[in-house]
């Protein structure tokens, strides 16, 4: 598989702050991969490198083998990037936005394909309205819409649903997924770790300007989370079959491990042999939210 973004040994400092300390990943072409992280951990400053806006103090990044310092031009043409700052000009209208952004790559008759994205992300009603009379969701759909006007096969999203309505979130990922099946390379960066879950093949994580873990999201789901069996006795204490693979968790509840489905008929089988009654329980999945909360734990310690 082709490699889409190439980083290598980037180093980046803001006076005493080094923003980005030796960072190096690969993303494959067609891949939808997830950028994670605290605030302050380089996210941005990464992508900033990526399109050209902050120059590297040592390293190297590509797009689609196209070098972001001695190819820019190539390199700028191949990304597209939805920052997270809402960046507009308040005199012109969605579609004359769209159109003047298109001629920044030097694009005609892209007529067609501005309507493609003003009808994919709910734009119809306000293609003739001007951009300070929008809303920030119609807003942030604007600033989708420029990142695709020249249909860049790697697109980056900057924290795209941020203060965004549901609406917005649905139209976005379904868009965005028609996309990624196309063959666009997505790098999405999120504080919505379920989003990066239900989309991202591949993960990383980063921490001070570092990457604390990168792998798929399967790996790393089994890695540091579990799949757990959470229970709510009425008017009984847990059997000492179970207490000993099992931690209290307020309200009442215990949080019990458990392998697979199998183990869950085991632990409730040992609830009925100890006559113990179940007022409430549920069945959680692994999630990227532990994950994420015990490898930044990890890199701390």
């Amino acid at each position: 598989m082709a490699c889409a973004v190439a980083v290598r040994g980037v180093e980046k400092r803001f006076g005493a702050v080094r923003a980005l300390d030796g960072i190096s990943l690969e993303v494959q072409a067609g891949e939808f991969f997830a950028l994670l992280g605290p605030n302050g951990a380089g996210k941005t400053t990464l992508i900033s490198a990526l399109g050209g806006l902050a120059v590297p103090d040592a390293g190297s990044l590509s797009v689609m083998g196209h070098d972001v310092r001695r190819d820019y031009r190539q390199a700028r043409r191949a990304l597209g990037i939805v920052p997270q700052e809402l960046v507009f000009d308040p005199f012109f209208t969605v579609r004359e936005t769209l159109e003047l952004q298109s001629g920044y790559f030097g694009l005609r008759g892209n007529g067609r394909w501005i309507d493609e994205l003003i009808e994919k992300l709910a734009l119809t009603s306000k293609a003739g309205a001007n951009m300070r009379s929008l809303s920030g969701g119609m807003k942030r759909r604007v600033m989708v819409a420029q990142a695709l006007v020249h249909r860049p096969p790697v697109i980056v999203l900057d924290e795209p649903t941020a203060g965004v309505d549901v609406e917005l979130r649905q139209t976005l990922w379904a868009f965005i997924r028609e996309l990624n099946a196309a063959g666009h390379t997505i790098v999405l960066t999120t504080h919505y770790l379920e989003e990066a879950q239900q989309l991202c093949s591949r993960i990383a994580m980063m921490k001070d300007g570092r990457i604390a873990a990168l792998d798929t999201t399967a790996n790393l789901l089994a890695a540091f989370s579990e799949r757990v069996l959470r229970v709510k006795l009425a008017g009984c204490e847990l059997p000492a079959s179970l207490a000993a693979g099992a931690r209290s968790e307020p309200g009442g509840w215990w949080r019990i491990a458990i392998r697979d489905t199998a183990h869950v008929e085991e632990a409730l089988a040992k609830l009925r042999a100890a006559g113990a009654t179940v007022e409430s329980l549920e069945v959680a999945e692994p999630e990227l939210e532990e994950v994420f909360l015990k490898i930044m734990h990890r890199r701390a310690a």
